[in-house]
């Protein structure tokens, strides 16, 4: 315990520059870097009054948005203020690559993305108006559960149109 008040009064220093994929070689030496940050959100939630659990929980869903689609599938830096990230991956490769996607389990994946992008915002890494548009794609879990539902009723050359609604191409 001693170690997580010890973390809460360094200043977070982070060089934006350093979050960005350059070759998948060097996807490798970002994915270190989001890994210590997201150790960082999860120490900084527990200090703020959450159970190891929900810290867990919380980190966990941000790490796997972050680490696996932003830096693995879209080669982007965690820190690249390009509106619909979010929207991109709860309504379409979260779909696409999970076996049975449940609404219940975008939700919990959309707390966690919101929750650590605020904790970026706390640290001034990112803009307001990025946060809140963050938050804004973190609140449309009746589109994603929309999305569940007709990606379930997808028949014939139907993907291609259900794809186009909320596609991953940039």
């Amino acid at each position: 315990m001693a170690e997580l008040c010890e973390e809460a009064f360094d200043v977070l220093k982070v060089d934006k520059k350093d979050y960005v994929p350059t070759t998948l070689e060097d996807e490798v030496r970002v994915d270190k870097l989001c890994s210590d940050l997201l150790h960082r959100f999860y120490a900084e939630s527990q200090m703020a009054g959450l159970s190891p659990e929900d810290a867990t929980a919380l980190a966990g869903a941000a790490d796997y948005f972050v680490r696996d689609f932003v830096v693995s599938i879209k080669g982007r830096s965690l820190f690249d203020e390009r509106p619909g990230i979010v929207r991109q991956f709860a309504g379409n490769w979260y779909i696409v690559n999970t076996m049975e996607p449940l609404a219940t389990e975008i939700d919990g994946y959309l707390a966690g993305i919101r929750e650590f992008y605020r904790f970026l915002y706390g640290h001034q890494l990112i803009s307001l108006k990025f946060l809140q548009a963050i938050e804004a794609e973190c609140s449309q879990l009746d589109y994603y559960a929309q999305r569940i539902e007709s990606f379930w009723d997808i028949t014939g050359d139907g993907y291609f149109d259900w794809e186009k609604e909320c596609t991953l191409k940039d």
